[in-house]
């Protein structure tokens, strides 16, 4: 750690404490060449990636506008907040969990996708319709197939 006086880099750490709420640990430390303290805090630094659009633009994840296009697909729909809140929860562990710096959009797409399926079958095909952009009624009919299962003979 460089001392913020002098630029100096070695420093001694003389005291460690954890925060209060369990979330920084607070160190002072001495300068070890112009022998002047100082006080430094570490905190974890969890950092959603970037979204990178189709068009190639780049923008900030927003976890209201998430929450937004999920309440939208859900909208009149029996799905608890809490179930809706545990939803979006886990696609923001998934994302965070990657590692990655930069996510394209489709993936969020997916896990938005991936997630509605496991909560209502109505908003995943409406989301579905949307997000990927069905051109005529065979690709919903398709869709909706999918869940329904194979047609059942009348005898």
């Amino acid at each position: 750690m460089k001392c913020p006086f002098c630029q100096h880099e070695e420093t001694q750490v003389l005291d460690t404490r954890v925060s209060e709420e369990g979330d920084s640990i607070r160190r002072r430390r001495r300068c070890m060449h112009c022998d002047k303290r100082f006080t430094t805090y570490e905190r974890i630094e969890l950092a959603m990636p970037v979204i990178v659009k189709k068009n190639g633009s780049r923008t900030d994840f927003d976890p209201l506008k998430l929450r937004a296009s999920l309440m939208l697909a859900l909208r009149k729909r029996p799905v608890s907040v809490e179930a809706l809140d545990e939803a979006l929860q886990r696609i923001k562990d998934k994302l965070l969990s990657s590692g990655e710096r930069e996510v394209l959009s489709g993936h969020v797409g997916e896990l938005v996708m991936r997630e509605l399926k496991r909560l209502d079958k109505i908003a995943y095909i409406r989301f579905a319709s949307v997000y990927k952009s069905f051109e005529d009624v065979a690709e919903f009919q398709n869709m909706i197939e999918e869940f329904s299962g194979p047609p059942s003979r009348k005898k």
